[in-house]
């Protein structure tokens, strides 16, 4: 098993993904158990096959990227608006602005 917390954090965005693609690998490939910690939700959703959601320390959901991030649990959770969408099987979130305020028109 391996954990890790926010591993990308300072990485230019071409290691970023160079690093989830090798935990990628190495899950799918030696069976490598991978718990990590990412704020980033579109790589959440791309690398994940489970999420674990909390707030204030709980767990407030779980389950695959497609079950947890929905644009109504974005709104609850995180106090944004975003357009949630399937982009070739995986979900793409588009933030739009804060909850706290009304929404852009598009």
């Amino acid at each position: 098993m391996l954990l890790l917390d926010e591993p990308t954090t300072y990485l230019d965005i071409s290691h970023q993904l160079e690093l989830l693609d090798l935990l990628k690998d190495l899950n799918q490939n030696y069976g490598l158990t991978i718990v990590l910690v990412l704020h980033d939700l579109n790589q959440a959703a791309l690398y994940s096959d489970r999420i674990i959601a909390c707030e204030a320390g709980h767990i407030v959901k779980t389950g695959s990227p497609k079950e947890v991030l929905t644009e109504q649990f974005l709104k609850e959770i995180f106090k944004i608006h975003a357009a949630v969408t399937d982009f070739e099987g995986t979900v793409s979130i588009r933030p739009i602005s804060s909850a706290r305020f009304p929404e852009k028109e598009d």
